[in-house]
């Protein structure tokens, strides 16, 4: 393969489930034993935040002071990143398909297609927080902001935006080939979620005990063991436990009223496509302060 649409983009707003699906992937397609621990998982992935590809493609050690002196750099590093594998490989973004500066933020030209992974903002909210180390009002505050963004301390940085125009950018980008999986429909049925990802989409013959070998790898417990013995390298500083509960409708214990009627305001067409099974319980719940 010469030309560089080789990136099959793993997409999701910060705490979807990105880490899961890239370990599943993993365990699923590497040998078996030879599937990473969830810190080594750039063995089989990589990601858009990579130093060391910032780092040649700048000719040196990067640092960037800000979003206009790291998008001079991205273009290179990420067709570095497409380059450093001879055919088509996932990479991990947090990253909204917009221009910037006059320039692709995912460029076309590295692009093959795309793995979409979202959760619902009210089970996402909590999660945000402890990755953000912030209060919950504050996460609800950067889910509903246009202009949010993470960065590293060399200036390498991940263009969140708001959630729901996070959705709507990988949903509605012209030409790419996307497959979306919810995050609930995940945790509730993995095996039959990853099936459709592999046969449907990827258009891969599913070995079925290959398969469950992966879910059960992969399980959430598997994986909160793993970060127990061994400490996760992508967990930001400050978070104690990235992966904490893994469940699905743990909001009903975690946010007031209040809360859920502020994500449910600022994000109900998002919602009406996406959680429409959401709309009347969270309606409800909103309506009890």
């Amino acid at each position: 393969m010469n030309e560089l649409r080789r990136i099959i983009w793993l997409a999701s707003y910060p705490k979807s489930g990105n880490t899961w699906m890239r370990s599943l992937l993993a365990h699923y397609f590497m040998p078996p034993g030879k599937a990473p621990d969830i810190n080594n998982l750039r063995q089989f992935t990589t990601g858009d935040t990579r130093a060391d590809f910032f780092d040649a493609a700048a000719g040196g050690k990067y640092h960037g002071g800000n979003l206009e002196e790291w998008m001079a750099v991205r273009g290179k590093a990420l067709r570095l990143i497409a380059a450093s594998k001879p055919d088509h490989h996932f990479v991990k973004t947090h990253c909204q398909p917009i221009r910037l500066f006059d320039q692709d933020v995912i460029p076309p030209e590295v692009t093959a297609a795309a793995i979409y992974i979202l959760r619902n903002p009210f089970d996402l909210a909590p999660s945000f927080a402890r990755h953000q180390n912030c209060g919950l009002d504050e996460a609800i505050d950067r889910m509903l902001n246009p202009d949010t963004l993470m960065g590293t301390s060399s200036g390498i940085y991940d263009l969140l935006g708001r959630w729901d125009d996070h959705i709507h950018t990988w949903t509605h980008a012209a030409g790419l080939p996307l497959h979306v999986v919810r995050y609930e429909d995940l945790l509730a049925s993995p095996g039959k979620a990853m099936r459709g990802l592999l046969e449907k989409f990827l258009r891969v013959k599913v070995d079925g005990p290959k398969l469950a070998r992966a879910v059960k790898a992969t399980s959430f417990e598997a994986m909160r063991k793993q970060e127990e013995a061994l400490g996760f390298v992508e967990r930001p500083q400050g978070m104690q436990k990235f992966f904490a509960r893994g469940q699905a409708g743990v909001w009903r214990e975690d946010l007031s009223p209040a809360q859920v009627g502020r994500l449910r305001d600022g994000f109900l067409p998002a919602l009406e496509k996406w959680y429409p099974e959401m709309l009347k319980e969270t309606e409800a719940f909103a309506a009890s302060a």
